[in-house]
């Protein structure tokens, strides 16, 4: 087997072909577009069996991965870090691209297990919906913090609800006030007022889109206590398909829900992970928050936790981690169900999966 080791740039993708003990075989550099994509694969044709390998920067490397999978390759995406590390302990001093790729080759031969790259599927469809959703609603909110300053200004005793300029009614009662006041400050409020208006517009239709998207796509995830159509989205568009992580502890590493250990000797202690997909780990705390208001069982472990000593910090902390396999579970449940033709009735999961989900729940 060689590996193809790709160090991905905007312009031009650097290509080096290592053998299985790392032995450098070949080097091409190709073009971002189409064709260059096709002489990367005519130029792997003349080994046998080949598996690419690119760095996991998927803004630069998606369309290469589309072209390569649809051409029939096998293609691994290796992390950013390991990649990093196989370069600091090359032999070869310094950086350029055909080391970069080479390490990448390097990293790959010495993870068997990385992830496996594969054509886009409707989760990137939630995903995207998701980004400019929330993008929006990043928009607006600075939006809505200068609009209310002019507002103080015209009228220091004008009240304005929390939330409420996220309301129409809210914003056609203050486009009515602003209609007949004079001045810059009177008139840059009312093209704030307009463009609030249009983003809400905007930011509830894309929430009714994705309403229907998850509730074909993840059933099972929506009906997690807690979990709403925002945060199923967050989850199930971040996931990209639960079935490529070996196991639920595979998938709590991802989102940062599982500790680090940090140990030596007969006393094990581990450290909050602060690392992994922090929007994935932002919906599981949104969950844990509204089981430990009263939905859901969450309120009952979070209860336990803190009568055990625990502060209200770890018991929600501890929450997640459960909640990410009850999530995992789920997601796995959801894609199986997919991927069966219609009509086919789901079988009863065994015994010991169906105690899991019970007590992650």
């Amino acid at each position: 087997m060689v590996v193809i080791g790709v160090d991905a740039h905007k312009r031009s993708h650097t290509l080096v072909a290592a053998d299985e003990l790392g032995r450098k075989l070949g080097e091409r550099t190709v073009g971002t577009t189409s064709d260059g994509h096709l002489q990367a694969v005519q130029w792997a044709a003349q080994w046998p069996q080949v598996r690419f390998a690119l760095e996991d920067c998927r803004h630069l490397t998606r369309r290469l991965e589309g072209d390569l999978l649809r051409a029939g390759h096998q293609v691994v995406r290796v992390p950013t870090r390991l990649m990093a590390a196989a370069r600091r302990g090359s032999r070869q001093a310094g950086k350029s691209d055909p080391i970069d790729a080479l390490a990448v080759a390097h990293a790959a031969l010495r993870e068997p297990d990385l992830p496996v790259a594969r054509l886009d599927g409707p989760a990137r469809q939630v995903k995207l919906l998701s980004d400019h959703r929330r993008d929006l609603v990043v928009e607006r909110t600075k939006l809505v913090n200068r609009l209310r300053w002019h507002l103080h200004e015209l009228d220091p005793g004008l009240q304005i609800p929390s939330r409420g300029l996220r309301r129409y009614c809210v914003i056609d009662d203050l486009s009515e006030r602003l209609a007949n006041v004079d001045g810059t400050v009177a008139r840059i409020a009312r093209d704030l007022l307009v463009r609030c208006r249009e983003l809400t517009v905007q930011i509830n239709s894309l929430e009714r889109e994705l309403r229907g998207l998850v509730r074909v796509l993840a059933p099972s995830l929506l009906a997690v206590p807690g979990c709403g159509v925002l945060g199923a989205a967050m989850i199930l568009g971040e996931t990209a398909g639960a079935a490529r992580f070996r196991s639920r502890h595979a998938y709590a590493r991802f989102n940062g829900t599982a500790p680090i250990p940090v140990w030596s000797g007969n006393t094990v202690r581990v450290r909050l992970n602060r690392g992994g997909n922090r929007i994935v780990n932002t919906a599981l705390h949104m969950i844990a928050v509204t089981q430990a208001r009263g939905v859901g069982p969450g309120k009952d472990y979070v209860d336990k936790q803190l009568a055990a000593g625990k502060t209200r910090t770890e018991a929600l902390r501890l929450l997640r981690r459960r909640l990410s396999d009850r999530v995992f579970t789920a997601l796995i449940a959801d894609e199986r169900r997919a991927s069966q033709p219609a009509g086919t009735v789901t079988p009863l999961p065994p015994t010991n999966l169906t105690t899991v989900m019970t007590a992650a729940a």
